[in-house]
């Protein structure tokens, strides 16, 4: 990749998903993980770029603190986990950002936020004054209240829907897979990544294939897309990039990446709201 363009990036978003971030085996937080995601975040904060975490995570983390084994299938059950795992990832965070000497503060949004002009204008007035208080916002769907959680793709559509908003100019996608690929890589080993897609068309789309083989994930490719689109009509870099090693982070902004990079492809008509109600509902 370009690494001039890389160099200009002023406001990144970065988006981990539940896979990323516990143990497959048991369900439980990875600490080491998410000690390393902090440590590169903050990083790439004191080279002066604001930052913002879109960090999925609460039911899981909520589902292993409660003791259960499966992931509920009943919403009100999916609530109560969040509302046990949303407070016990956040307070993770906090320590942990807390050890770099960057505070971190927490943002939870539903889709209603972003269609009401007066709430999105509220939540983008939060956002901004955050990162002028050099404050690192944390991100999440309000999984409590909300039950848009399943659309939204293991918020891979909702980071992009931040990152429209707080008018970031990269999107990173920290997944487990390794980028956009010609086939579904769990299933075809002969598939290969496509590092650059300038403009995401019909055969682009053809490749929007489930590839999440995880019980704690809920993204595959096709919200991946959606989240592409999304981000490069509001003027945004997107990136997939394999999640397994978060020091993929600090490879990006020294322009050495084995992912995908969506090129930004602004429209003037593009309206967040309309493009909401039309695809999410």
């Amino acid at each position: 990749m370009d690494t001039e363009a890389n160099r200009n990036y002023k406001r990144v978003v970065v988006k981990i998903g539940s896979s990323s971030l516990t143990h497959e085996k048991t369900g439980s937080l990875n600490f080491n993980k998410m000690e390393h995601l902090v440590r590169a975040l903050c990083d790439v904060r004191n080279q002066g770029i604001d930052v913002c975490l879109v960090s999925s995570g609460a039911i899981a983390v909520g589902r292993d603190a409660i003791g259960l084994k499966e992931r509920p299938e009943h919403i009100s059950a999916k609530q109560a986990c969040a509302a046990v795992g949303q407070a016990k990832l956040m307070m993770t965070y906090q320590k942990l950002f807390g050890e770099y000497n960057q505070v971190a503060g927490q943002i939870l949004l539903t889709k209603n936020t972003m269609i009401n002009p007066v709430s999105r204008d509220n939540a983008k007035n939060t956002f901004e004054e955050l990162f002028r208080m050099g404050i690192l916002p944390v991100v999440n769907e309000n999984d409590t209240v909300s039950t848009y959680e399943m659309q939204f793709g293991d918020n891979d559509t909702l980071s992009a829907l931040v990152a429209s908003l707080i008018q970031a100019d990269l999107l990173i996608l920290l997944s487990d897979i390794d980028g956009l690929c010609t086939d579904d890589p769990h299933r075809n080993p002969d598939a290969v990544v496509i590092h650059e897609v300038e403009q995401i068309d019909e055969q682009i789309y053809e490749m929007a294939k489930d590839s999440t083989g995880s019980e704690v994930g809920t993204g595959g490719m096709a919200t991946k897309l959606t989240a592409a689109k999304i981000a490069t009509l509001s003027g945004a870099d997107m990136i997939i990039a394999n999640g397994k090693d978060v020091g993929v982070i600090q490879q990006i902004f020294e322009g050495n990446i084995t992912g995908t990079r969506f090129h930004a492809n602004a429209n003037p008509n593009f309206q967040l709201a309309n493009f909401i109600m039309e695809t999410i509902g």
